[in-house]
């Protein structure tokens, strides 16, 4: 996983709650990089999992709940990093049924190495999508955060229903209904 998005999960951690505690997550985590990360770095997915971890115990929030809040926080990042690229696209839908062909294309121009979800999208008219997302690291709760998150960079208002198609959570089907 690319360090990029460690330095924006601790980032997030000290914005909300301060130096100390991403200190003491990182002292309680178990990490090879000891919590040393730079944004073009690649890092074990398993160190995400153990700093969230180490958190939900810091805090007393559920670990779903510290992925989903952590993907709003991302896409709010990404959105300022790539305004340009986003701002392409005249809505929610549009952005996120290109995100295959267009913004995996260009991250993996940058990160050839990154292992990126495989997304499927299906419009339903206007206001209904299907958004299949498949992946080995299995962050459906942070996958459901970034939805969130473009539907607000948007200013769009959604309700969205994950349902898990796999035993073992690495393929989940998001129904993302505008309101």
């Amino acid at each position: 996983m690319k360090g990029l998005i460690y330095c924006e999960f601790l980032e997030m951690v000290e914005k909300k709650f301060g130096y100390e505690v991403v200190d003491r997550i990182i002292r309680k985590s178990d990490l090879k990089s000891e919590g040393v990360y730079t944004s073009v770095g690649t890092y074990p997915h398993s160190e995400i999992f153990s700093l969230v971890k180490s958190l939900s115990l810091e805090i007393n929030v559920p670990i779903e709940k510290l992925f989903y809040t952590f993907g709003k926080y991302v896409f709010g990042i990404f959105g300022k990093i790539y305004k340009e690229k986003v701002d392409r696209y005249d809505n929610a839908f549009s952005f996120l049924n290109r995100i295959e062909d267009t913004i995996h294309v260009e991250v993996l121009k940058l990160y050839p190495e990154a292992e990126l979800p495989t997304i499927q999208t299906k419009c339903n008219g206007t206001n209904r999508m299907e958004l299949m997302y498949f992946s080995k690291r299995k962050m459906a709760y942070f996958a459901e955060g970034l939805i969130q998150g473009c539907m607000d960079y948007f200013n769009e208002k959604a309700e969205i229903k994950k349902e898990v198609m796999s035993e073992d959570h690495d393929k989940v089907l998001f129904t993302i209904l505008k309101v």
